[in-house]
């Protein structure tokens, strides 16, 4: 099988989580701002965008160069074998991006690229006029950063954090794959207690599921590369079988609590289109009044961030209430995703740890407490 120059894509701050998780695939990586690299086949196309559960994309580069003009960006693009990868039908949408380049224009940068794929398309299948377009989707990417140019195909389609589960949703629910990458940073595994006291719809507490139970993260949707003319179509059934027949009874409970019923509702049924609704234990409670006898396991929450002002003393309430309902569970190990640089001051407690992180645009603390064994 042909070997293809691979990397992922993830969210700021997350590089050593994803490269973590590759490493436990098996891959060897090289790690830069935004990516990880790493070689593989068609197989291990498969294999990552069936089974990572923290990146955002699996792409495939297929060209890097120096370009500081158009005609060095045309003729570059041009000299690929589109006809090897492209269809004469396909769709092939190109986004671009450029940061600290002399080509700085992204819309003239994607019409560049277009057209010198258009043109060699065109002299490869001896095509006159237009392209149809009417096939299916490749879609190509083309970054220039400080000059380096890369154009690469996305096998993946939509993001990897649109796992499929995830029908209903209430207010703004964490990423699918910012959740487990939280999870990721903790010692959670499966083999001891999790508690999310302020489950909302759910995520978190799915994700941990998935973990604890090995379910590939990618079960319930298809990717780009389904549909990708010279891809093995039988990579995906034959590698998603092998991923059921590798999935595992949870040892230790699962708890996501919240104060409002309707969110647990929709948490559930999120749950339960994850196949993970048995293994978490669903609470109505509000945070002030929580209580467990578990022992010896993982706190996590993704309590409100009050960035409103109105809301703001709501929460600082909230993170009092808190302190007092959680950090005497000092044989838990506790994270916290706050939005708020003072969060310590109203937990009542300093952290261990703190990560900076962004959840969207929004910057964001991971504020890490370290458990006290028993």
């Amino acid at each position: 099988m042909k070997k293809y120059q691979l990397y992922t894509t993830m969210g700021a701050g997350f590089e050593s989580v994803v490269a973590k998780e590759l490493q436990s695939l098996g891959y060897e990586t090289r790690t830069e701002n935004g990516r990880v690299f790493f070689e593989g086949n068609q197989s291990d196309i498969v294999k990552t965008n069936l089974w990572l559960r923290t990146a955002d994309r699996v792409k495939i580069l297929l060209k890097e160069f120096k370009a500081t003009d158009f005609d060095t960006l045309y003729n570059q693009v041009y000299d690929i074998d589109w006809a090897e990868l492209l269809p004469v039908d396909a769709k092939f949408p190109v986004q671009g991006r450029s940061v600290r380049s002399k080509l700085h224009s992204e819309p003239g940068i994607q019409s560049i690229v277009k057209k010198a794929i258009v043109n060699k398309m065109s002299d490869q299948y001896h095509r006159r006029g237009f392209l149809p377009e009417t096939g299916s989707e490749y879609p190509l990417d083309i970054h220039i950063y400080k000059d380096l140019a890369r154009i690469s195909l996305d096998t993946t389609g939509a993001s990897l954090f649109k796992r499929g589960y995830r029908i209903e949703h209430g207010g703004a629910p964490l990423k699918e794959n910012f959740a487990a990458s939280l999870i990721k940073l903790t010692p959670y595994d499966g083999t001891h207690p999790l508690i999310d006291p302020m489950t909302g719809s759910g995520t978190l507490a799915i994700e941990a599921a998935l973990i604890g139970r090995n379910i590939a993260p990618g079960t319930w949707r298809k990717f780009a590369f389904d549909d990708f003319d010279w891809f093995d179509s039988d990579l995906h059934d034959d590698l998603l079988e092998q991923a059921k027949s590798e999935v595992r009874t949870l040892d230790q409970p699962i708890w996501a609590c919240d104060i409002d019923q309707s969110i647990l509702e929709i948490a559930k049924l999120n749950a339960n289109n994850a196949g993970v609704l048995q293994d978490i234990y669903f609470k109505q409670v509000a945070v002030k009044d929580f209580a467990t006898d578990l022992e010896n396991g993982v706190i996590i929450a993704n309590p409100p961030y009050g960035k409103r002002l109105k809301e703001k003393k709501t929460a600082e309430e909230l993170y009092v209430q808190m302190g007092e309902a959680l950090s005497k569970y000092d044989d838990f190990s506790q994270y916290y995703l706050v939005g708020d640089p003072e969060f310590e001051q109203f937990f009542g407690k300093t952290a261990t740890k703190k990560r900076k992180l962004f959840n969207g645009n929004l910057r964001v603390d991971f504020y890490q407490y370290w458990a006290k064994k028993k």
